[in-house]
């Protein structure tokens, strides 16, 4: 008990969460002004859960239903047969085996190439979500950021901040809090504490691994600039984030449903509003104001460092995507339509473009034969033979 009191006394240390010559005690609730209170935040964790049902409901009731009303229509699949061999290769060695070791298999199972490569595509397709399934996920999130990004706007349309970010420094940190700016932070929150809940059950992406770490950028992001009353700035970047957002996932939506013109429309908007908000706003308005601005009046300290880094390791995430918009942008060009969403992963077809030539061929006791061609001699072929011994055939 005592190491926590110690701890706790040394994580909440004034200079490391507030300006110079500032204390927790100036920042207490009186003659009827309220403010910003670390322990605010933990109402979070119920709501994120609330969410999490929410979200839940949502999909069943709404988002499937619209998904059959817009005409999403899953592709259909074709289930593989038991194999025992391939299968515990698939789950503990790797869902894609390179050529050699898929010859080895398909003489241990006494398949053909041909056949062994497609029992993978088609086991790979059965681990892939369905379009429904990432109809719902886009609707969803369509629903929240379109009601957060408005709200959001309708909360700080007339405060002086919005249109002179410079005013979040003003007589900083004795900034009152307003209920309706707690609230929408608090929902900002546990929408993203919500989303690392679901994240092991949502739709995997190419940028997993990017999307995870804005996610919990973002959250400590929240969570530090509500305790050291930075509600101001911090607004401006979940508003920032939101203006896109709705518009990437209407396009998807769309774009599950066929609809190409739309979801082509949708996605020139929304490039071109991350472009401005990501690109341009973000580091003019936003990094700016924090990096100069915000110590114009005041000494540096721990938390203008710590809330920079974090805010810089937002604008190198937005790059990275910026990157992958550029590229389907240049696909749009010169095909004069939308491809897929270069994150995704794509259904595979039992045509693959990526078999090989010889998985055609039948393969007998583990080898391939062309017709007219002699057949090798011995049980196995000396390509199943030297794989078989841990040896790659040589090119």
């Amino acid at each position: 008990m005592r190491m926590w009191s110690s701890f706790s006394e040394w994580f909440w240390q004034e200079r490391l969460w507030l300006p110079p010559n500032n204390s927790w005690a100036a920042l207490e609730d009186r003659d009827g002004l309220v403010y910003a209170h670390p322990r605010d935040m933990l109402a979070a964790l119920p709501l994120a859960l609330a969410l999490v049902v929410m979200r839940f409901i949502f999909e069943r009731f709404v988002g499937m239903p619209l998904s059959r009303l817009l005409g999403v229509r899953n592709h259909a699949r074709r289930l593989v047969k038991p194999n025992a061999t391939l299968e515990k290769y698939f789950l503990t060695e790797g869902w894609k085996p390179k050529e050699p070791q898929m010859a080895l298999l398909a003489a241990q199972c006494g398949l053909t190439l041909q056949q062994t490569q497609r029992w993978f595509r088609r086991r790979r397709n059965q681990d892939r979500p369905c379009l429904t399934k990432k109809f719902c996920e886009a609707s969803w999130r369509f629903a929240f950021y379109l009601c957060s990004f408005f709200g959001g706007l309708s909360i700080l349309y007339h405060e002086s901040w919005l249109w002179t970010p410079a005013m979040c420094w003003d007589s900083y940190p004795n900034q009152p809090l307003k209920p309706a700016l707690y609230y929408w932070y608090l929902l900002e929150l546990s929408f993203y504490v919500s989303l690392l809940i679901t994240l092991p059950f949502d739709v995997k992406r190419k940028d997993f691994k990017e999307q995870v770490a804005h996610h919990f950028v973002t959250i400590i992001l929240i969570v530090f600039s509500y305790s050291s009353n930075l509600l101001r700035i911090g607004s401006l970047v979940l508003l920032l984030h939101d203006a896109s957002d709705y518009l990437l996932e209407a396009g998807k939506m769309f774009n599950y449903t066929n609809r190409r013109k739309v979801c082509d429309a949708l996605f020139i908007i929304f490039s071109l509003v991350f472009f401005y908000t990501r690109l341009v706003l973000f580091p003019t308005k936003i990094l700016y104001t924090t990096y100069y601005e915000s110590i114009a009046e005041r000494s540096p300290f721990f938390g203008y460092y710590f809330f920079n880094v974090l805010l810089m390791v937002l604008q190198l995430l937005h790059v990275f995507w910026s990157c992958l918009i550029l590229r389907m942008l240049c696909s749009f060009l010169k095909k004069g339509r939308m491809e897929k969403d270069v994150r995704s992963d794509v259904e595979e077809s039992d045509s693959s473009d990526g078999e090989a030539d010889q998985g055609h061929l039948p393969l007998k006791n583990g080898a391939t034969h062309r017709p007219g061609a002699a057949p090798m001699d011995g049980p196995r072929s000396r390509l199943a033979g030297r794989l078989a011994n841990g040896h790659t055939p040589a090119t």
